[in-house]
């Protein structure tokens, strides 16, 4: 982990955002917080991970999956970010522990609930599912969950969006807190989290885009 080398990719890359694009970007402050909380955002293109750099002011610890880290480069460079790697095949024990000491650690710890890239129209942006799990987390680690939703980060899939000419528009949205209930069933108020995470993003995809 690397607090410094992670602020110094954040500052380098703003750059290279900022002069490509003119984002719309709403309700930043909800994830200005003190504390630990876990930020949970639809996946629609690689890029969804450096957007949510950018705009968010907490240093984030992302959860990545064990794949990618098969690769030395990608393992050093992510392991330097703050990520981390799960196993999403099999029960991970070890993942989940890291999870939860980041969290009571005091750090914002970035999700991809739907645990894999999805094209928006089977996205849970468009009442797609997500995986059940973070409900449970944020159960054992006692943390809120933000919603995030961001839209068109797949432009910058394009060799010609990263021009310095402003051509790219894309959109971040960040939703309330969601707070795991505590009068309930464990697993009931998991779940009623859960629930809670998919209706969201559908309205916050609703906003952004008729922001955009």
């Amino acid at each position: 982990m690397s607090d410094s080398f992670y602020l110094f990719v954040r500052t380098i890359g703003r750059s290279a955002f900022w002069v490509s694009s003119q984002p719309v970007v709403l309700h930043a402050e909800r994830s200005r917080r003190d504390g630990p909380y876990i930020l949970a955002a639809n996946h629609h293109s690689p890029y969804d991970v450096p957007l949510m750099i950018r705009h968010t002011k907490a240093k984030l610890d992302f959860v990545s999956i064990f794949e990618v880290f098969q690769n030395r480069f990608v393992a050093w460079f992510y392991g330097s970010m703050n990520a981390f790697p799960i196993d999403r095949l099999k029960p991970d024990g070890a993942g989940v522990r890291t999870m939860l000491r980041r969290l009571r650690d005091g750090r914002v710890l970035a999700m991809f609930p739907e645990a894999a890239i999805r094209p928006p129209e089977k996205s849970v942006t468009h009442g797609g599912a997500i995986r059940p799990g973070i409900g449970k987390l944020a159960l054992l680690a006692g943390v809120p969950v933000i919603p995030c939703v961001i839209i068109n980060s797949a432009a910058y899939l394009k060799l010609s969006a990263w021009l310095p000419v402003k051509a790219v528009r894309y959109g971040i949205i960040y939703g309330e807190p969601i707070v795991i209930q505590t009068d309930v069933e464990k697993n009931a108020a998991a779940e009623t989290l859960e629930r809670k995470l998919t209706t969201k993003m559908v309205e916050l995809y609703g906003e952004l885009a008729a922001a955009m």
